[in-house]
């Protein structure tokens, strides 16, 4: 399969007509050698509408070079991508898929639960509360990082991890936790969550599990320290205790999630 990768390229440029051609955005030019990378692909990845909002009109889409003779439209792994093993463990999920930077985040708030002494649970919790940051959707992840891990872990984790979209962004002043200074730099200090997050907020003030996503919040880490790696083996015997691996793995166990996790694979299938 011949593949040119982008420093093997250049941007057009030059005159036409004796009149300078407008000189092209970034973006423009990021544009222009994705295209002719995928005309030089045997299996044309896609991306779906959600992957491009905001920079594209959702309402107008990619438009696809056509497939030039023998290409076809890829259908499983993505050759850019490292490849999944056939029944994939969410080991291989944070080694081949999951942001690395937010790996070492997880990690680090999870190694900090427990250096507090928190239960295992509480510690798996926090290891896995920003996954859907760090590998599917960035907003509203809380809810989307519960729903991947539903199926396979304790019901009061997928709760905590559901609750601390809205709770990370109310303080706690019994616990210690204040509104994160980073929220004040990144939203603006006149920033007031949406009515869903507020009405969320209040109920799981009332939530027997309160406490739980609570000391994921208390336990996050705006500003970790760059300087302290965590590796991903010190917690994989909590995992292995508070995980429920497939045995079909993760994708192929008709679960009511293995969708997301098979999105998560081949992220750039047609169908």
């Amino acid at each position: 399969m011949a593949m040119t990768t982008a420093s093997g390229m250049a941007a057009t440029g030059g005159e036409t007509n004796g009149s300078a051609r407008p000189e092209k955005t970034l973006s423009e030019r990021a544009d222009a050698i994705e295209e002719q990378m995928l005309t030089q692909l045997d299996k044309v990845p896609s991306k779906s509408p959600i992957y491009t909002s905001g920079e594209i009109d959702p309402r107008v889409g990619n438009v696809r070079p056509p497939l030039q003779p023998g290409q076809y439209m890829l259908m499983r792994d993505d050759p850019r991508l490292p490849q999944m093993p056939e029944k994939p463990t969410l080991l291989d999920f944070f080694h081949l898929r999951f942001r690395q930077g937010g790996v070492q985040h997880l990690l680090q708030s999870a190694n900090l639960a427990k250096k507090n002494g928190l239960s295992e649970k509480l510690i798996t919790a926090c290891l896995l509360h920003d996954i859907g940051i760090v590998a599917f959707i960035q907003g509203d992840h809380g809810y989307w990082g519960a729903q991947l891990v539903e199926p396979y872990v304790d019901e009061e984790i997928t709760w905590a991890i559901r609750a601390h979209q809205a709770l990370r962004f109310y303080p706690d002043e019994s616990v210690g936790y204040t509104y994160p200074e980073q929220y004040i730099r990144n939203f603006g200090a006149d920033y007031k969550p949406e009515p869903y997050i507020e009405a969320a907020y209040k109920e799981a003030l009332k939530h027997k599990w309160y406490m739980t996503s609570r000391l994921i919040t208390v336990n996050d880490l705006y500003s970790f320290d760059p300087n302290v790696v965590v590796k991903l083996e010190d917690f994989e015997d909590i995992l292995g205790r508070n995980f429920r691996q497939p045995e079909e793995g993760l994708g192929f166990d008709n679960s009511p999630v293995a969708h997301m996790w098979r999105t998560m694979m081949w992220p750039t299938r047609f169908l």
